[in-house]
């Protein structure tokens, strides 16, 4: 009661309810009320008794108001404080809800809807700061440990350099591992901030229209000459169109080819083959390799997983990029084993129309 009278609102209009009353009351004593109809006509002063009788109601009018206005204030203000302490509770207390019932009507009503929606939505921001936050520290942590094993490789080449007496053959060996290690950590670091353009939504895929052939074979060109080292063939049999980020699809499907090359041995074959439908435009793409362990097969696109067929080059996250700009496109890509062995990669770019 003690907080309700202290409310600077209250006292304003307690203030203007008692002046009111006060010049009502007065008013109801003091005016002559010449307009009191008497036995002699119009004009005639009210008679005493009469004029307190009728300053006697209006006090007890003004009174009744007061006591009304007084009344459903105070339940509205408690109304309103009740209300603060659930919100208080709903905002720090994951088990608490605010109970509907209570104010299902009028201006509270709407008050509490809109600060309901407000307070559920900061609670579930809160939480996905949260979640972030601790996936940033898991990502940092997974970047640091990926790039310290190829700074351990360089450290070992660079002590391997020092020694004395080496042959030419051996620093020609060393260095051609040094640039290799070198060349992999630009990838990854290149591979890295691509993801975070993805993460961060700031990359706009373009809708361009391309025929499959040609984003297949721009896609596997940086490849060829890796595939030719190690006596590979590969196989590309297109025909249609698909509608994508070129600049983009053609990162994701580097990145699949070239998964398949490290895990096809060497003198094995890789498989393109890409198709139009009236729904999709299709790439499969497939290797006569070891294939994929079942127990990878789930999470070969998670970021920085390696699977038991890795190679120890491998930084685990050439796949998952290529899933994040396939999706980013309203593309699925799916992985699967082949019966007569080696992983198969399906992508579909599905149309807006048909």
């Amino acid at each position: 009661m003690m907080t309700f009278l202290r409310n600077l609102e209250v006292k304003r209009t307690v203030l203007l309810y008692v002046a009111l009353s006060v010049a009502a009351t007065l008013a109801a004593f003091l005016l002559p009320g010449v307009v009191w109809p008497g036995e002699g006509g119009f004009g005639e002063k009210m008679p005493f008794m009469e004029k307190w009788g009728f300053g006697l109601f209006t006090l007890a009018l003004c009174l009744v108001f007061f006591l009304v206005y007084f009344v459903a204030t105070y339940r509205r203000y408690r109304r309103i404080v009740a209300l603060s302490a659930e919100i208080d509770h709903l905002l720090h207390e994951d088990d608490q809800s605010i109970n509907l019932a209570k104010y299902a009507e009028g201006e509270l009503g709407i008050l509490q809807s809109e600060i309901y929606k407000m307070t559920v939505r900061l609670r579930e921001q809160g939480r996905r700061l949260s979640d972030e936050k601790v996936y940033l520290a898991d990502s940092i942590a997974d970047i640091a440990h990926q790039i310290r094993t190829p700074l351990t490789s360089i450290n070992l080449v660079v002590q391997f350099l020092s020694e004395p007496d080496l042959t030419e053959e051996r620093k020609r060996e060393l260095v051609r591992e040094l640039y290799r290690r070198l060349s992999g950590i630009e990838w990854l670091i290149t591979a890295l901030l691509k993801i975070s353009k993805l993460d961060a939504d700031t990359v706009r895929f373009q809708q361009e229209e391309t025929t499959l052939s040609e984003l297949i074979h721009a896609s596997v060109q940086p490849l060829l000459v890796p595939m030719e080292l190690r006596h590979q063939v590969l196989d590309v049999q297109a025909d249609g169109t698909c509608v994508c980020d070129i600049s983009w699809t053609r990162e994701a499907l580097a990145n699949i080819v070239k998964n398949c090359m490290e895990h096809t041995p060497n003198g094995g074959q890789i498989k393109v083959q890409a198709t139009e439908t009236v729904l999709y435009s299709e790439i499969i793409i497939s290797d006569n390799g070891l294939g994929i362990d079942e127990e990878d097969l789930p999470h070969v696109f998670e970021r920085f997983y390696k699977g038991k067929n890795s190679s120890e080059t491998s930084f685990g996250i050439g796949l998952a990029l290529a899933r994040m700009i396939v999706a980013g496109q309203n593309g699925t890509v799916k992985v699967k084993n082949q019966v007569s062995g080696g992983a198969e990669f399906t992508i579909r770019f599905y149309k807006g129309t048909i």
